[in-house]
């Protein structure tokens, strides 16, 4: 009879510690898949960040909360969602993680560019589509990629 109380205790004991062991192990073997899990988080919330701020207006070195530049948006949303970035959007991309397009996920920085010159950041939104905060006279909206002239970064 003791020994059938000992069994269970002794299995309870055993898989507390496999999965302590698999957990400290895993973040240990593959740091690269925490840090990932980290981005998509900081990068799912300042998509939906950004996405809030829909229809405010565009206004020339503004980053909020009710105005913003392209790369005000930018800024804006990623430190609402924990994560700091420069103020323009070439500084932006000098200090984001360079990604293929085919590795791209919502919530990453797209860059337009004129040769090497960025002029213009949206955040991904999934879809061929950005988030961003277009020019004078236009407001914070959703629009479709329209050039092929894109780099994509990933804020870490």
């Amino acid at each position: 009879m003791s020994a059938q109380v000992h069994v269970p205790s002794l299995f309870a004991r055993v898989g507390t510690a496999s999965v302590l062991t698999l957990a400290v192990t895993s973040s240990m073997l593959a740091p690269g898949l925490v840090a990932d899990a980290e981005a998509a988080t900081h990068s799912t919330k300042a998509l939906k960040i950004a996405a809030s701020k829909k229809g405010a207006p565009y206004k020339y070195g503004a980053a909020g909360p009710s105005r913003f530049d392209c790369s005000g948006l930018t800024l804006y949303s990623f430190k609402k969602a924990g994560k700091k970035l420069p103020r323009t959007a070439q500084q932006q991309y000098n200090k984001t993680s360079r990604i293929s397009s085919s590795k791209r996920k919502p919530g990453d920085l797209v860059f337009f560019h004129s040769g090497r010159s960025v002029y213009h950041v949206g955040i991904y939104a999934g879809g061929g589509k950005i988030w961003h905060s277009p020019k004078s006279g236009d407001v914070v909206r959703k629009a479709k990629i329209w050039s092929k002239s894109v780099w994509y970064g990933r804020v870490r």
